[in-house]
Order: structure tokens, then C-alpha cells, then sequence
């Protein structure tokens, strides 16, 4: 019987042992199948970068190397070094057809893209990854759709008027550059141009303009060249602001003034 019960208890031991390890097994992999699939979106995030900057650093080599040279470093008499300004930088120019530069001149010019806007994002990409620099954020619709148009205005006022003019008309400026007409930009192009500063426009970081502040400025120059935009007054004339109806009052009190002047006289 004593033979018997130690058997039973060796076999309780056994039982037991294999219950706790299937329990660790259990346990090992519930933590994993809750962790695994973050690792590998991890991982494929990482590899869809890498493809990015793979397919930019081919497009830099064939298009743009001549001018800035080996890994962004710049060549002197050609072009700037692009290390340390980003990928906003890149795909303003890009996207602007603003770069390849067509000739050498005081600024370059704007004209049709020679890339998609895909084919920016790989060079932005391939530029950051040289040595980082400034991004468009990923919320910048929702930042401009909840922007402050009448903080957009005083902000515009202060920083932007003096080249852009009031009303984002663009004006020239000093040793053959000019400030360009702010009229079909897009909200990303704007919120760029304010971050990186392109040719003699300053650079707005986000320690001098906020992101908010940044939306706040696009929102009210979208505003103020849109066709539709209501400017005040009460008739909207011409939807430029109570300076047309005041014109308009003006021209047709005077006119009002020398009928009823004529009118006088003729009856005197």
C-alpha cells in the first residue's frame, strides 16, 4: 500500500508539473500575440521608410548631385548644402517646380514640377534621412480647419504684409527678387514656405511661430485670396471690403450733388 501511495503522489507531481508548464506556455504566448503584431507594423514601417529613402537617394543621384553634390554636402558655385533642411524644404521647391533650378538668377522661378509629388516625398525623405530638418505636420488640415482667421490676420500683418502685401497680392524686392502672389498656393506650400524659408523669405520655427500660429496665418490668406471670401461691408461690392462701397458712395453722392446743382440752376 505504501509502494502504491508513493506511486500515486510521484504521478500528482508529474501531473502537476505539466500543468504548470502548459500554463507557461499559455501565458509566453497570449504576451506575444498581443505584442507581436506591433513589432512587425513597427518593422514594416521601418522598411516602407527605407524604400523611400532608397528611391530618393536614385532620384538625387541622376537629378540633383550635380549641383549639391555627394550626400547633400553642396558644391561650391552651384548649390547650397541641403543637410540639416528637411523634407518640407525639398518638396516646396519640388512641388513648386522651383527646383532642378532652370538657370542660375537672383531667385529661382516657379513653373510646372519635373516630379510627382510622390517622387518629392522620396527626396524629402532621402534629405531628412542625411540629416534631419522640418516636417509638415500630420494634423495640418485639422490645424487650419480649427484656426483663428482673425489671429491669422494680425500675425499676417506683422510678418507677411510688408512683401506679400494686404492682400497677398506679391510685390518685388531688392536686387532682382520678388515676393510672390500668395493666390492658388496650397495649405501645405504655405505652412513649408513659413517653416524653411525659401530664397529671401525668412524662416518662421516653430519657437517664433507655433504650428497653431503657422495655421492661423494660412487660414487668413486663404481666406483673403479667395474669389468667394466675404470682406465686410453691407452690399459686398466687388467683395473687397466697405473701401469699394465707400468709393461707390462717393462717385454717386457727387454725382447726385451736380444733377440737384444743375437742377437749381436751371430753375433760378
Amino acid at each position: 500500500m505504501a509502494a502504491s501511495a508513493k506511486r500515486r503522489r510521484g504521478w500528482r507531481k508529474r501531473l502537476g508539473a505539466l500543468a504548470r508548464f502548459t500554463g507557461a506556455l499559455v501565458i509566453v504566448g497570449g504576451l506575444y500575440s498581443a505584442f507581436a503584431p506591433s513589432l512587425y507594423a513597427q518593422e514594416a514601417d521601418d522598411n516602407a521608410v527605407d524604400s523611400e529613402v532608397v528611391k530618393g537617394q536614385e532620384l538625387y543621384d541622376t537629378s540633383c548631385i550635380t549641383c549639391h553634390g555627394d550626400n547633400g554636402e553642396g558644391v561650391d558655385g552651384r548649390g547650397p548644402s541641403l543637410i540639416g533642411i528637411g523634407s518640407a524644404a525639398v518638396e516646396f521647391q519640388v512641388n513648386t517646380g522651383r527646383m532642378p533650378l532652370a538657370n542660375q538668377g537672383a531667385m529661382a522661378i516657379p513653373g510646372d514640377p519635373v516630379f510627382t509629388e510622390e517622387e518629392a516625398e522620396w527626396l524629402g525623405a532621402y534629405i531628412e534621412h542625411l540629416g534631419g530638418g522640418g516636417a509638415v505636420p500630420d494634423d495640418l488640415d485639422a490645424l487650419v480647419e480649427n484656426a483663428d482667421v482673425g489671429s491669422g490676420n494680425d500675425l499676417y500683418r506683422v510678418n507677411c504684409s510688408s512683401c506679400h502685401g494686404y492682400a497677398g497680392g506679391g510685390a518685388a524686392l531688392s536686387s532682382g527678387a520678388e515676393a510672390p502672389a500668395l493666390g492658388g498656393t496650397t495649405d501645405e506650400e504655405l505652412y513649408q514656405a513659413m517653416l524653411t524659408g525659401p530664397q529671401n523669405m525668412p524662416v518662421f520655427a516653430d519657437n517664433e511661430l507655433t504650428p497653431e500660429q503657422k495655421a492661423d496665418v494660412i487660414a487668413y490668406v486663404q481666406y483673403i485670396v479667395n474669389d468667394d471670401a466675404d470682406r465686410g461691408g453691407v452690399f459686398n461690392l466687388g467683395r473687397f471690403g466697405p473701401s469699394t462701397e465707400g468709393l461707390a458712395i462717393f462717385l454717386v453722392g457727387i454725382s447726385a450733388l451736380l444733377l440737384a446743382t444743375l437742377w437749381i440752376a436751371g430753375k433760378s
